[in-house]
């Protein structure tokens, strides 16, 4: 169950931004096989330069099209299933229109008892809710 932030200039209209939330699901439904029920996604969109994304050095310019996503999700998974991951997100954002270099994800691991998705109760570690499968 990755929850994911996604973070825009504003411009965007609701449709795109969709669209944008669309891409980035499916791409984690294929490469993690999670149900597609577990879609947590919370868009942000901020004014004009209060994102700041460079190149870290890599030698490319971002656009004000930049979208910067963070996925939490559960440890356990490998570095080759997150990089497949990655190349989902922005081959499924390319078709989207944003392209490669306005892509910025990063990822973040936790462990099961990490999680409440309501009432109070750490769902995984109570077994209201399977834990992920790897």
């Amino acid at each position: 169950m990755p929850l994911v932030r996604i973070d825009v200039n504003a411009g965007r209209a609701p449709d795109q931004l969709a669209r944008l939330s669309r891409a980035i699901h499916d791409a984690i439904l294929v490469e993690y096989k999670i149900p597609e029920r577990d879609y947590f996604h919370i868009l942000t969109e901020h004014a004009p330069g209060q994102i700041i994304a460079q190149d870290a050095g890599l030698g490319f310019e971002r656009t004000a099209g930049v979208v910067v996503i963070q996925i939490f999700t559960q440890e356990g998974r490998s570095q080759d299933a997150k990089e497949h991951l990655f190349a989902a997100v922005a081959r499924n954002l390319a078709d989207a229109g944003i392209p490669g270099e306005d892509v910025f994800i990063g990822y973040v691991e936790n462990t099961a008892g990490d999680w409440s998705f309501g009432f109070g109760r750490a769902q995984y570690v109570t077994g209201e809710l399977a834990a992920p499968a790897r």
